[in-house]
């Protein structure tokens, strides 16, 4: 990877976990009880596991090369949501203070005061076990492992240790995203194989182009905070440079699944159309970059929004590939 430009960070934040500099309001007062179990599955955020579970389910349709047994794949899918829930809620425990000073988080349940820190942290261990237990009972212990070790990674390694200190944080942080691939596989075969490692490798290529033009957009939200994010401490041409070298890896590395015979001819066709025009924005991007644009000129939620897309194109062909190729 190429060096990054350093721009320096305008303030440092409060460590994983203090509380924020003003206490949040509390909008318990008067709340009803469906809005505290909206708070409270608010705390899971659910549109990021919608995305986790899209990643999961095709895997399944893979390993079992056709339908799998539809008990498994919601007592998988409730797994999924149950783990990934408790770290999301114990990530918005660690992150409270500074989730308090961002425009974009301003409204999480901590933030507003209608979840207490102690409630977010029992939740977030509550479900955390829940789910292991779960996995283990109903799917596999392989399964609970994987599950219980990406809650870990993304609540130690990444929250605590990462998140605030480099500028790769969200590189190595991804890894946790990219663990429903194995756990879907495992689920059902109650093994790994190359199969899930190509996909596990293709979700943690994708994470940082997918997730660095969102933090161009707020890139003053981050640096604000003390978050040193990669648009925060370098330049938009270094940022849209990572983002096609990411780009091009994921893109080669999401063919491999051909020459390996884990797919045919109908995923390989949309790999390969749904990547071809990946890479046209990585690199309409980075052109843009390098022109000085700038503002919403640079348009870089476009390659955002496409990067979702691509991935539910891209693991929906997984999941059909079975059946025509």
């Amino acid at each position: 990877m190429t060096a990054v430009e350093s721009r320096p960070v305008e303030q440092r934040s409060a460590g994983p976990g203090q509380p924020p500099p003003a206490g949040p309001g509390n909008a318990r007062a008067g709340a009803g009880f469906a809005d505290r179990v909206k708070a409270f599955v608010a705390l899971t955020k659910p549109r990021i596991i919608e995305l986790l579970l899209i990643t999961t389910i095709p895997v399944m349709f893979l390993a079992e090369q056709g339908v799998p047994n539809p008990w498994l794949v919601l007592a998988t899918c409730v797994g999924g949501y149950l783990s990934a829930g408790g770290a999301n809620a114990l990530n918005m425990y660690l992150d409270r203070d500074i989730d308090a000073l961002m425009s974009r988080t301003g409204n999480r349940p901590l933030v507003t005061g209608m979840v207490t820190p102690v409630e977010c942290l029992v939740f977030g261990i509550s479900l955390a076990a829940v789910s292991t237990l779960w996995f283990g009972l109903l799917v596999n212990w392989l399964s609970a492992g994987l599950a219980l070790g990406a809650l870990l990674f993304y609540v130690v390694v990444y929250t605590m240790i990462l998140k605030r200190r480099t500028s790769q944080n969200i590189v190595w942080g991804g890894i946790a995203g990219c663990m429903p691939v194995l756990i879907g596989w495992s689920s059902v075969t109650g093994s790994l194989s190359w199969a899930a490692v190509v996909l596990f490798l293709v979700i943690f290529f994708w994470t940082p182009p997918h997730y660095w033009p969102l933090s161009m957009r707020v890139r003053e939200d981050y640096a604000r905070v003390g978050v040193p994010m990669l648009p925060v401490v370098a330049t938009n041409t270094v940022v849209a440079r990572q983002i096609v070298i990411y780009s091009w890896v994921m893109v080669l590395v999401s063919l491999a699944l051909v020459p390996l015979g884990y797919a045919g001819w109908f995923y390989a066709t949309v790999a390969i159309l749904a990547g071809a025009w990946w890479l046209w924005e990585a690199h309409a991007l980075r052109a843009r970059a390098r022109a000085g644009v700038t503002g919403a000129k640079l348009k870089e939620m476009r390659l955002f929004h496409w990067s979702i897309t691509y991935v539910s194109l891209l693991f929906l062909a997984v999941a059909i590939d079975p059946f025509v190729s």
